[in-house]
C-alpha cells in the first residue's frame, strides 16, 4: 500500500460527482435503491432525494480475509427480502468500485430475487477491478489504482485511524 495518492474530497466535490451521474439516471424508473454499507449510504441518500425515490434499502456484505478466514463467497450481514426486489428496477449505490466484489455480489443477489439491478458508484478503479467482463453501469469518475479516495464523511474516522 505504499505510494498511495490520498485524494481528499469536499462536500462540494461529492455534489459535483453526483451532478455528473444524475442526468444518466433520470431516463430510468428505479423503484428501489440499495445502499451498500458503509460508503454507499450517503451517496444513495443524495441520489434518492434527487431522483425522488422513496424506498432506500441497505445491504451489508463482507468477505472475511484474515488468518482464519479467506472466503471467496460473501457473507451477507444485511440484505433486503426478495419481496422488495421481485420485478423491480433496483439502483445499487456505493462510493467506489475498487475490486468490484461487493457490487457484483449484490447485483447477482438482486438478479436471483428476480430484480433488475443497475450499479452506480462515484469512483471506478478499472485497473483494480477483479472482473474484466464487468464494470459499474454508471460512474462519475475513474481513478488510478494507487488513488485512495477520502470522502468527507470519512475524514473524522480516518484521522482516528492515523493517530492510532
Amino acid at each position: 500500500m505504499e505510494n498511495l495518492n490520498k485524494i481528499y474530497l469536499s462536500w462540494s466535490d461529492v455534489d459535483k460527482l453526483i451532478d455528473n451521474i444524475i442526468p444518466q439516471l433520470q431516463n430510468h424508473r428505479y423503484a428501489v435503491i440499495i445502499a451498500i454499507t458503509r460508503g454507499g449510504i450517503i451517496p444513495s441518500g443524495i441520489v434518492a432525494e434527487r431522483l425522488g425515490i422513496q424506498q432506500v434499502l441497505v445491504a451489508s456484505i463482507d468477505f472475511y480475509q484474515d488468518e482464519e478466514h479467506n472466503l471467496d463467497w460473501p457473507i451477507f450481514m444485511q440484505f433486503p427480502a426478495d419481496s422488495f426486489l421481485i420485478g423491480k428496477q433496483v439502483l445499487i449505490v456505493d462510493d467506489i468500485w475498487d475490486r468490484g466484489k461487493q457490487m457484483v455480489s449484490i447485483m447477482e443477489r438482486v438478479e436471483l430475487a428476480n430484480g433488475r439491478p443497475t450499479s452506480v458508484v462515484l469512483h471506478y478503479k478499472p485497473h483494480r477491478s477483479q472482473f474484466e467482463d464487468k464494470s459499474p453501469n454508471f460512474y462519475a469518475a475513474t481513478v488510478e489504482a494507487q488513488d485512495w479516495i477520502i470522502y468527507p464523511w470519512e475524514v473524522e474516522r480516518l484521522g482516528k485511524l492515523e493517530l492510532s
